[in-house]
């Protein structure tokens, strides 16, 4: 499985984040384009890598649906132990993701030691126009520091049906991007770009890890 790294994850990076894909774009997407490039610039080394679904898509043009979330954990799973063999025990190595990739690394920091963050971006609480089936069960058995960023317009989950689970989201920090949508497209009428929401995302990320996971370690 060849890894994506930004060009800082070559000068001995001091905080690594390895990020997921969502279930439909691979990890070059322009979403996960301008992530990586905006978190490089807050000193956050990102490492992308692919599903096996999302592999073999790239190998033979077809779509396919996700893995099941077994074989999703372990593709992660594996990717982890390679990066952190890479970088050793003393730079902290956070997992996260667009999406379901934030949904795996979440549910992966259930299972796995050695992780010393999570963060999600646009985090599918619920399928849209299903705002029963909300998937943080597992929220309060995940010991490491959490981040959320959001959208306030993600059909996934909005602001006010998130405060209505705020008991179940257990020690999980949330921000919210003012008008962005699943994949941080403000409204036309706003003076933000979509660039500009994904820049204060990574910014949120490097003061999550100054106050959060470094002090945790």
């Amino acid at each position: 499985m060849e890894l994506i790294k930004s060009n800082y994850f070559q000068n001995q990076p001091k905080v690594v984040l390895i990020l997921a894909h969502g279930a439909g774009a691979p990890a070059d997407s322009p979403f996960m384009e301008e992530l990586a490039g905006a978190l490089e610039a807050e000193g956050i080394a990102a490492v992308r890598f692919e599903f096996p679904y999302m592999q073999k898509r790239r190998e033979d043009g077809k779509k396919r649906p996700p893995d099941r979330q077994p074989r999703l954990l372990q593709s992660f799973r594996e990717v982890l132990a390679r990066v952190r063999a890479e970088v050793g025990d003393a730079c902290p190595v956070l997992i996260g993701g667009k999406s379901m990739g934030g949904r795996m690394a979440s549910l992966l920091a259930v299972e796995e030691s050695g992780i010393d963050g999570v963060v999600c971006f646009g985090y599918p609480f619920h399928p849209p126009g299903k705002p029963d089936n909300w998937r943080i069960d597992h929220f309060p058995r995940i010991e490491c520091p959490m981040l959320v960023i959001q959208g306030t317009r993600d059909p996934f989950g909005k602001p006010d049906e998130v405060a209505g689970r705020q008991s179940g989201l257990g020690g999980c920090h949330l921000v919210w991007l003012e008008g962005g949508n699943h994949d941080f497209q403000p409204l036309a009428r706003q003076a933000e770009t979509r660039q500009d929401l994904i820049n204060e995302a990574a910014r949120q990320v490097g003061r999550f890890i100054a106050s959060q996971v470094r002090s945790s370690q």
